[in-house]
């Protein structure tokens, strides 16, 4: 999962990126609302992270403006997608100024100073809404994927995943049946900058296949990959 992290403090922004990529999150960060607009035009991101004073504006102009796009863009896949999941986070602790950042079109509103583990949280709760989810954990046949705690099983049995392994399984499975093209994939599990090999998605896949068996994700051949729905799940692994 992919989020924008919009925030001028560096020290804030520097710590927030850490606390996301330790917790499995892909980051970029952006300083202000041009650098913001721009990153969400060229990239799919799965949740915004929103502070409202900015250089050069108010983070309410740049919700208004992704908001605004809904009517424009309903049916499209164009970005920025309109109802791109947004958390505010921001030292104006009014209820008049909370009220107005959740009628602005805000998922969710958190005051600073704020505690690392309850952000996450509630950006876990948000992107649950997002998916139109209501439990907590993710369950797929004999598979559950527990986004909180970062765990898996497979028929009551833990597996342990990498990273970018648990990444790109949660990604696949909340997308499912939907096919996600390499490209798509790779936004979600690299930031700018990072590092990434031609064949990394297909390293992880063929991992996870091997972990989870080879009949979870299936390869849509030039286009990308899928799990497909709940009603065609894998039976769980035989106990030896």
């Amino acid at each position: 999962m992919r989020v924008l992290v919009v925030e001028d403090d560096a020290g804030i922004a520097g710590g927030l990126a850490a606390s996301l990529r330790q917790a499995g999150y892909a980051v970029d960060v952006c300083g202000t609302l041009a650098t913001a607009w721009a990153s969400l035009c060229v990239e799919p991101f799965d949740a915004m992270l929103l502070d409202l004073g900015l250089p050069d504006g108010d983070g309410l102009g740049l919700l208004a403006r992704l908001r605004g796009l809904a009517q424009r863009s309903a049916g499209g896949t164009s970005m920025p997608h309109p109802d791109l999941p947004v958390l505010i986070m921001t030292a104006r602790d009014g209820v008049n100024d909370c009220i107005t950042g959740l009628d602005g079109g805000a998922d969710d509103y958190i005051v600073k100073p704020f505690d690392a583990n309850e952000l996450l949280a509630r950006l876990r709760a948000m992107l649950r809404r997002a998916a139109g989810r209501s439990k907590p954990v993710i369950e797929h046949g004999h598979l559950v994927l527990d986004p909180a705690t970062r765990s898996v099983e497979l028929g009551g049995q833990p597996v342990s995943l990498g990273g970018r392994e648990f990444a790109l399984l949660l990604t696949l499975l909340q997308a499912r049946p939907q096919v996600l093209s390499k490209a798509r994939l790779e936004s979600a599990l690299y930031g700018f900058g990072e590092a990434l090999e031609s064949n990394a998605i297909e390293v992880h896949v063929h991992h996870l296949r091997r972990k989870l068996g080879e009949s979870l994700i299936k390869t849509v051949r030039g286009v990308g990959y899928f799990i497909p729905r709940d009603d065609a799940a894998p039976p769980a692994p035989a106990r030896t």
